[in-house]
């Protein structure tokens, strides 16, 4: 494998199996500048937890996006702190707050804490238990179930709807516009027409107006008369985009979370069984999942001032880029990284939610929805594994991978008893 010629963000041979040219990058240098966007690839867990600490050195401005569309300024130099802030409405999606840096990340950040309450992180606990075997029952009788789009999405997409006081009555709407689809529907394929974002940011403008006007009892209420950390309350379009921002970031991380969990243990008939055994080991089998495979597949950061990271001279202006999966297989801090250790001891070290202020805070989330969903599926299905049909036989098996080819794969899982 030659480093020079794969780009990244290009090459579809690194969509399925990116870990051969990871380990190489590592192996060049931790801190490597690649030569097509010049981009500074992180793939050692040190210096990868260096730069989500440092955000006062690495902006967040650029995270969700990186080197494209380019700057939108012509950085010069040691500190374009004070370029950033002149032109940072003019980056991609600088409305939301996966791109804020303090102290306007600071307040939101604390509005979204306000949100994510220990009581109502348990009703909403108590809601998943009911929804997983709700979504189960839509496909046990038939056998088999396309883990990602027929369970994972429906699934995650409900909940997050739940924790944000959705109306029960406006749950199918919600799934219907988002693109989860049921088992068999006849437009399984149609693609979502429209913007998602533009779909969730009316609704929540509407619930929040409303609210805000007629207060009630309930969790939508408290979503629209949350107030900053000083009692200032936000504007409506600042809570919608919270509420937007939970959706979007927490769907992702949970599919992917879910279908590569089922993947491993449809796989892994000893790691079923381990688990069927002893159900307090599935918070242990998560983590690993988490740190196995990757939930997303890049973070990005825009290097504010010139910095030196690995050895490596970073001038200001610079776009790093933060892959998770490579740290978390980094052989100085996981020992046998490419091996699946359901025991390993500091799994909850791994970086798959990120670290620092902008670490995400749906994390206890995607893990309780996570834990909820392997338990009732393992009460459900007896025998859960691979369709060879559609995948092919062990050692040869084919998955398509959902843009933007981060995911894992959506595979189809058969019980073979049906509860």
């Amino acid at each position: 494998m030659d480093l020079d010629d794969l780009d990244f963000f290009t090459d579809e041979s690194l969509a399925e199996d990116p870990y051969p040219y990871f380990e190489q990058l590592r192996s060049r240098c931790p801190v490597w500048r690649e030569p097509h966007h010049g981009v500074v690839a992180v793939t050692g867990y040190d210096e990868a937890v260096a730069v989500y600490r440092d955000h006062e050195t690495f902006s967040s401005c650029n995270a969700p996006i990186g080197p494209f569309p380019g700057l939108p300024f012509e950085p010069g130099g040691d500190d374009i702190g004070p370029l950033i802030e002149r032109y940072r409405g003019r980056f991609p999606m600088s409305e939301h707050l996966v791109t804020f840096d303090p102290p306007r990340h600071t307040a939101h950040r604390e509005l979204l804490r306000r949100l994510l309450t220990p009581w109502r992180l348990k009703e909403n606990e108590d809601f998943m238990w009911q929804l997983a075997d709700r979504q189960i029952g839509e496909f046990i009788q038939q056998g088999h179930v396309e883990m990602m789009s027929e369970y994972a999405k429906p699934f995650a997409m409900l909940v997050i709807a739940d924790l944000l006081g959705v109306p029960q009555e406006a749950h199918k709407s919600f799934r219907a516009r988002l693109g989860a689809r049921r088992p068999g529907s006849v437009n399984a394929d149609t693609k979502l027409i429209g913007n998602p974002l533009e779909f969730l940011e009316e609704q929540f403008t509407a619930y929040v107006d409303d609210r805000r006007r007629d207060p009630r009892g309930d969790v939508l209420t408290q979503l629209a008369t949350a107030t900053f950390p000083d009692g200032s309350v936000p504007a409506v379009i600042d809570v919608v985009r919270i509420a937007c921002f939970l959706f979007a970031a927490g769907q992702e991380t949970t599919t992917r979370l879910l279908t590569f969990a089922m993947l491993m243990l449809a796989e892994r008939p000893d790691l079923q069984q381990r688990l069927r055994d002893d159900r307090a080991r599935i918070p242990d089998f998560l983590e690993e999942t988490l740190r196995m495979e990757r939930t997303v597949k890049s973070d990005f950061r825009l290097a504010r001032t010139s910095a030196t990271l690995g050895g490596v001279d970073i001038p200001a202006g610079t776009t790093v880029m933060v892959l998770n999966g490579a740290a978390n297989r980094d052989p100085s801090r996981f020992t046998q990284p490419s091996e699946f250790k359901i025991d390993r001891p500091n799994v909850r070290e791994h970086i798959a939610f990120g670290r620092g202020i902008h670490s995400c805070p749906g994390g206890p989330l995607a893990r309780t929805e996570a834990r909820v969903s392997i338990e009732r599926l393992l009460d459900r299905m007896a025998d859960i594994r691979i369709c060879e049909v559609e995948h092919g036989q062990a050692g040869s098996r084919r998955f398509a991978y959902d843009p933007p080819k981060s995911c894992v794969g959506s595979a189809r899982c058969i019980s073979n008893t049906r509860r």
